[in-house]
């Protein structure tokens, strides 16, 4: 069995070929670069790019594989959450196809792409518990079964990858700032700022980071002569020194959260032995070898996706899509594109309006 998967959501124009023997056998991904001079992704742009890209990208996927779309057996496209604009060119995209085809399609929930994406490369089996962290969303799942899911606590706010883009943004460091913010940290002092724990007591799972991206900006604006965000005036060590504190108190109230969900996790699901982290904060290699020692505390294995398949990327949602296709979801062709898709839409709720407790 081999499926087609397109990822169109956000900033990344990719596709991948994937067979049910965990096999990659192609795949082709163009990160947009016009988004670094506005220090995010601007929608507009990003769809324009999609729709410049996609033909290409699909013809470098299929390039050395041997394979031509024939050989397909359905074509997956990740149909939400996400940039609609950029969403609907991976869709029209993928039901294109399926018409011209005959085959399959299957409509994706891009988180779900993420949650299943540890699977491809370790032995995880269902139900397992999972960290889905990136720039746009922060959730604590349980993940029972392909399709079923149990959300355990959200972010109230911003997302965590969003937080670290906002801090790196504050310092001058680019954009993603994911990346630059934990290069930086290693060569810092993480005890020297103290910074709020946003929710860090309260029983349920839920998550805050608002609260700690303002902190961060109040200590970026005590540099300045008249107070303002102004990076330049900062020496370079205490802009490591502050990534370092950011990075470690971001890093500590996600641990903290994830040991209330391990509590439940265990109690109710006693034959789970996986905590899972995905998504494109994922990728850092701090916050793994926080939640591996976590979940070694608590007699669980660790499990991610490597770390080029943590951040958006056609492989997840090739391998989604499989996953899907052979329990027999296959999706009808006046499927609507998504702006706003949650992963546990149809799933049973955690006990309590602000999730799970301890």
């Amino acid at each position: 069995m081999i499926v087609l998967g397109i990822e169109s959501s956000c900033d990344e124009t990719a596709a991948a070929l994937v067979n049910d023997k965990k096999e990659i056998l192609g795949e082709a991904l163009l990160s947009q670069e016009e988004h670094k001079a506005f220090g995010g992704v601007v929608p507009e742009i990003a769809a324009r790019s999609h729709l410049d890209h996609i033909d290409g990208i699909l013809e470098q996927c299929f390039a050395k594989t041997g394979l031509t779309l024939k050989d397909i057996d359905a074509v997956a496209a990740a149909s939400g959450p996400g940039l609609i604009g950029g969403v609907v060119v991976g869709v029209m995209t993928a039901k294109a196809l399926s018409v011209a085809l005959d085959k399959p399609f299957v409509a994706v929930n891009h988180l779900e792409g993420h949650a299943l994406a540890a699977r491809i490369s370790n032995d995880v089996t269902f139900p397992y518990l999972l960290l889905l962290v990136s720039g746009g969303h922060c959730q604590i799942l349980v993940v029972k079964d392909v399709g079923q899911y149990e959300r355990l606590g959200t972010t109230i706010d911003d997302a965590v990858g969003e937080a670290f883009d906002k801090v790196a943004k504050m310092l001058g460091l680019g954009y993603p700032g994911g990346p630059a913010v934990e290069k930086l940290a290693a060569t810092g002092d993480e005890t020297r700022f103290t910074l709020p724990r946003p929710l860090i007591g309260t029983p349920d799972c839920n998550l805050s980071f608002s609260g700690l991206k303002t902190a961060v900006r109040k200590i970026v604006e005590t540099y300045s002569p008249d107070g303002e965000i102004a990076h330049a005036y900062i020496p370079k060590q205490d802009i490591a020194d502050i990534c370092a504190c950011f990075q470690y108190t971001a890093t500590e109230c996600l641990c903290r959260k994830l040991g209330k969900a391990v509590a439940y996790f265990k109690q109710k699901y006693p034959s789970g032995r996986n905590i899972v982290v995905s998504g494109g904060v994922a990728s850092n290699t701090y916050l793994r070898a926080k939640l591996k020692k976590l979940a070694d505390d608590n007699g669980l294995l660790f499990a991610a996706p490597p770390i080029r398949f943590c951040t958006d990327n056609g492989v997840m949602i090739a391998w989604a899509g499989l996953e899907r296709f052979r329990k027999g979801f296959v999706s009808p062709l006046d499927f609507k594109p998504r702006p706003r898709w949650p992963l546990d839409a149809d799933a049973p709720k955690a006990a309590g309006a602000g999730g799970v407790k301890a």
